[in-house]
């Protein structure tokens, strides 16, 4: 636990307050004399060919800064597996804490708009900004935390300050354009979650335990949204509006302490970069560099502005299997978001629900993610795992076999909710259908999530910036678009043309399955 707070955010800053620069070895480094053989440095050695290109070869390679064999300590993946356990916690805690954010809002908004005077879909801006922002915010925070001078913590520690900033002005402010703006900034710095959470995970488990890892995370960050309302309805209705802001600063504030004095950072390009740093001090030698800083020694900010805002659109534009993927996704995600207007429209309607009974249907999703997360867990350990290392698994599209077989529980589960959502149907129908779709959703995702790093491992980073920048644009045009929707044709008619969408990605997710090897082969992008 002792090297958790020494190398979390608060431990790094007393650190360069008293030493004047970061280090975040486990054990102390080896003092390096400038006189020392290069033989002595701790680089991995390899045979390499004489003559010229050899000498420039080995020139290289004891000039390089690697880690120390395969269970060098400072290694993420070689961390104590309590510590990996505890940071997972904190991450899927904190994901959970600003996901629930964007919905907690959804109790205030009647009295936003008898506070203020604004229509219903103004007030909803209240909940679709704070989703655009987050969505807007993974194209900075996620190119950010790739750079190794930077690293995972920083992003997570200055947005999750500011965060928890503006939870105060967003519940004191006294005109709805403020409130409004507030409301986005607050998805902006939320954002981290979103854009990093998944890299953050990835540096400290292997490749055999990281998917686990991201099943846990997905689950969490599927249910804040959900039980937003179930959190806020009764608060708001005794403490008034305000208190759906206050209650996000209860919530989210000890969790970002906990991240601030539990979380180490995780990225290796950034440990082995102060490493590097350190040894050039030490020995005089400038040569000395990390293979990330070696590769990243020239790379110009527009190179970067270039990776984070244009190619992962290129990559879209181009390769149809991507595109899929994206729309999918953000339709999922819209499909998720457009509950929250619909549901109002069902149970008060034809149940008799008041606001706060009607807050709790959302508990529905609960068993929904527990039951789609035992689930994946039980197909990754029973057959995925012992294919991949029998080397039976068969082509990558195999991934999406777990969305191939959830993807038509969407469409059914929406197909339910649209056509028992009536007063002469018992209510439990309609929330079956919902928890139908969230366990459908749940899959999608996990398949898109496996599929597209396999594929696709040297722009997975863009392409999923890119693809959480879509679900937060469809989610940000349901929750504006979803209500006026349902009020014009009707439940039953607004939720059937969302699952006929769905209906057609379906038969998209069995024609990538089937022809996805062959787009594979076409693209410029994959790595077949």
């Amino acid at each position: 636990m002792s090297y958790l707070f020494q190398h979390s955010t608060v431990g790094t800053i007393a650190h360069y307050i008293k030493h004047r620069k970061f280090d975040f070895a486990r054990q102390p480094g080896k003092p390096i004399s400038i006189s020392s053989s290069t033989d002595d440095l701790p680089f991995p050695k390899e045979t390499v060919t004489e003559g010229v290109v050899g000498t420039e070869l080995k020139q290289h390679q004891t000039n390089l800064v690697d880690w120390r064999g395969p269970n060098d300590p400072r290694n993420p993946q070689n961390w104590p597996q309590s510590h990996k356990i505890l940071m997972t916690v904190v991450i899927c805690v904190y994901t959970f804490a600003v996901y629930v954010g964007s919905s907690i809002y959804s109790s205030s908004q009647q009295a936003v708009m008898d506070k203020f005077g604004v229509s219903h879909v103004e007030a909803s801006l209240g909940m679709a900004l704070y989703v655009l922002g987050y969505g807007i915010g993974c194209l900075l925070f996620s190119p950010l935390s790739e750079v190794p001078a930077i690293g995972r913590n920083p992003p997570y520690a200055i947005s999750g300050f500011l965060f928890i900033i503006l939870c105060v002005p967003t519940a004191l402010v006294n005109n709805f354009a403020g409130l409004m703006v507030l409301r986005f900034l607050l998805g902006f710095m939320a954002s981290p979650c979103l854009a990093t959470a998944g890299a953050s995970l990835g540096d400290i488990w292997t490749m055999a335990e990281f998917p686990f890892a991201v099943a846990l995370w997905a689950a969490v960050a599927t249910l804040g949204p959900a039980l937003g309302p179930t959190l806020s309805s009764y608060a708001v209705k005794s403490l008034g509006w305000r208190f759906s802001s206050w209650e996000l600063l209860i919530i989210a504030g000890p969790i970002y302490l906990l991240m601030l004095t539990l979380m180490p950072e995780s990225s290796g390009p950034t440990i082995l970069f102060y490493e590097a740093e350190r040894m050039r001090e030490e020995t005089g030698n400038q040569e000395l560099m990390s293979d990330s800083e070696r590769k990243q020694k020239n790379m110009k900010v527009s190179s970067l502005l270039f990776d984070a805002l244009i190619k992962p659109w290129e990559i879209n534009a181009l390769d149809p299997a991507i595109l899929f993927t994206t729309i999918y996704m953000g339709l999922c995600y819209g499909t998720y978001y457009s509950f929250f207007e619909s549901l109002p429209l069902v149970y008060p309607v034809y149940y008799n629900f008041n606001a706060e009974s009607t807050g709790l249907i959302f508990l529905a999703i609960i068993p929904a993610c527990i039951l789609a997360f035992s689930t994946h867990v039980l197909y990754l350990k029973y057959r995925v795992f012992p294919r991949l290392m029998n080397g039976t698994f068969g082509e990558i599209e195999n991934h999406l076999l777990p969305g191939m077989v959830a993807s038509p529980l969407i469409a059914i589960g929406l197909f339910m909710f649209a056509w028992s959502a009536r007063a002469s149907v018992h209510w439990i129908a309609p929330t079956i259908g919902l928890g139908m779709t969230i366990f459908g959703i749940y899959f999608i995702s996990q398949s898109v999530l496996l599929y597209i790093p396999n594929i696709y491992p040297k722009y997975a980073a863009s392409i999923f910036s890119a693809n959480s920048l879509s679900r937060s644009l469809f989610a940000f045009a349901a929750i504006l678009f979803a209500r006026p929707m349902f009020q014009s044709i009707g439940i039953d008619g607004g939720v059937s043309l969302l699952a006929g969408c769905m209906v057609l990605c379906s038969v998209g997710i069995f024609a990538l399955f089937k022809f996805g090897k062959t787009l594979r082969e076409r693209s410029r992008f994959a790595a077949v």
